[in-house]
């Protein structure tokens, strides 16, 4: 029986922790009132815009679709994405909102099919995706290439 006396916790050591958990707690209180005094002193400024693009913008949106057609719609304040199938027209509007920082009027999206695909005796599939077109506000512009 005198091994399980090895395994048991000593009386002294239980004593000695709540008091090193009080000091701890009265060191901490210590520090927020020194770090209280000068907050005051200090004028408060206007909070900062939004630096932080969301993550929900990453998640949603692969690419822009950049096609002839696509930059003939870039005239008409129209704006192609290839999007995650996933996603929905809601998540594509507050992404777009969040990574260009641009009103978004509308959203369609397309649903492009695989298609079958040959070359000689071999038969392959191409891939299928999904394209969403976004309307922004009128005056306002999406960089897609940067020059």
């Amino acid at each position: 029986m005198a091994i399980f006396d090895i395994f048991k916790k000593k009386q002294p050591e239980k004593e000695a922790k709540p008091v090193k958990k009080e000091i701890v707690k009265e060191k901490k209180t210590e520090k927020v009132q020194k770090t209280a005094a000068p907050k005051e002193t200090v004028k408060k400024e206007a909070p900062k815009a939004k630096s932080r693009v969301s993550d929900i913008a990453y998640k949603i949106l692969k690419h822009p679709h950049v096609t002839e057609k696509a930059t003939d719609l870039a005239q008409s304040n129209q704006y192609t994405f290839n999007v995650w199938p996933e996603s929905n027209k809601i998540q594509i509007k507050k992404a777009i909102q969040d990574l260009y920082g641009v009103d978004v009027v509308a959203v369609r999206i397309i649903n492009i099919p695989s298609k079958e695909r040959r070359v000689g005796r071999i038969t392959g599939i191409k891939k299928g995706y999904k394209k969403a077109i976004v309307r922004i506000k009128e005056g306002q512009k999406i960089e897609v290439l940067p020059r």
